[in-house]
């Protein structure tokens, strides 16, 4: 992202909630595929429940027809809201036998990020289009895994970064080449909420599964950070302050402080939280400066800028643009907006992050 072409502005700008405007049916002069994916969630927790279901009741271009759950007591329930057959029904330790079942075209893991490796390997194995919730994995080692078994098998894989896909992050965006404010001076990116933490047998808590607050929610502020200035950061510093429940958090952290350089001047104040509510992100110009507050909420995103520009929320759910984008991807043969090595770039980052928060010291990236 440190070299952005004109070429992958105008593939990109486009997005928006009027899916007849994404560059992909652009491209065919507004035709659409008559096809639609079928999608299998694997893992039934509360995102796939109450965001991802309901979302794919208003897709375009794909629908719920399928589940692969460690937990056959969900079965039940879900089939019966969602009209599943039993022949789109999986355990982990049946969803090999999903490569022979022609209803189902793509297998989006949402699972805990300890988790996704060895989810998306088999997915990828078995043939079928793999999203995959972010963080993509726990390392550098494990994203390229991934990435590498989707080549392998022919496979197309996107990382479910749903803001890449908002229309008022995507119009920020854009102001990377238009630069209606001028140059870049400085940035801030920060996602977190308020709690008080949650059962030590719960995965956020743990941090072989990808608990805490960096994993869970940092990704956004760097994620936001990178997509929103165009650029990758050379180094990072970072800390932990003080926790406020020390008891519980034994194995995560529950804030973390950090900066990103991007070089030439250009630093990103960013921070991330699960005690500790803020979300936002703010661009500094040369004449003026543009916010999303809040970047990342479910319900919706507000742009405001230094001369009075409101970009109000989208009407509709965001991820159901992100996975009417995704599975346009895969219909017109055309590459993902979030591919797998912006899930891996991220994860390089958390993983400095947590050397400079352990060492003191700059971490080169």
């Amino acid at each position: 992202m440190s070299h952005v072409s004109r070429r992958h502005f105008i593939r990109l700008a486009g997005a928006s909630l009027l899916l007849a405007k994404s560059p992909y049916l652009l491209a065919f002069d507004g035709k659409q595929p008559r096809k639609k994916l079928g999608i299998a969630l694997l893992g039934l927790g509360n995102y796939s429940t109450n965001l991802l279901a309901p979302a794919l009741q208003h897709t375009e271009h794909c629908e719920l027809r399928g589940i692969i759950t460690g937990t056959p007591s969900k079965i039940p329930q879900w089939q019966r809201k969602h009209g599943i057959k039993d022949s789109n029904v999986y355990t982990y330790s049946t969803m090999d036998d999903i490569a022979n079942n022609e209803d189902i075209d793509v297998i989006y893991i949402v699972t805990p990020t300890g988790t996704h490796k060895d989810f998306a390997l088999k997915a990828a194995n078995t043939g079928k289009h793999v999203w995959c919730e972010k963080p993509m994995a726990m390392d550098s080692d494990e994203c390229q895994a991934i990435i590498d078994t989707c080549n392998k098998n022919g496979v197309q894989l996107s990382i479910g970064y749903r803001m890449q896909h908002e229309p008022n992050t995507r119009t920020f965006h854009q102001y990377l080449e238009t630069k209606p404010y001028g140059k870049l001076k400085a940035v801030s990116s920060f996602a977190g909420y308020s709690g008080q933490g949650r059962s030590p047998d719960n995965w956020r808590m743990q941090k072989h599964m990808g608990g805490g607050a960096l994993y869970d929610m940092g990704v956004y502020a760097i994620n936001g950070a990178r997509f929103l200035t165009g650029k990758e950061p050379l180094s990072v510093t970072s800390h932990h302050p003080p926790q406020r429940f020390p008891s519980k958090f034994t194995e995560v952290d529950e804030t973390t402080l950090f900066t990103m350089d991007f070089g030439n001047g250009l630093i990103a104040d960013c921070g991330t939280s699960v005690v500790q509510g803020f979300n936002h992100f703010k661009a500094d110009c040369e004449n003026g400066w543009y916010q999303l507050k809040p970047m990342q909420s479910y319900s919706g995103v507000t742009g405001t800028t230094s001369d009075g520009k409101v970009l109000a929320p989208i009407k509709g759910m965001q991820q159901t643009l992100q996975m009417d984008n995704d599975a346009l991807a895969i219909l017109l043969n055309r590459e993902p907006l979030v591919t797998g090595s912006e899930g891996l770039a991220d994860i390089k980052i958390v993983n400095a992050i947590f050397d400079a928060a352990k060492t003191g010291k700059t971490v080169t990236i």
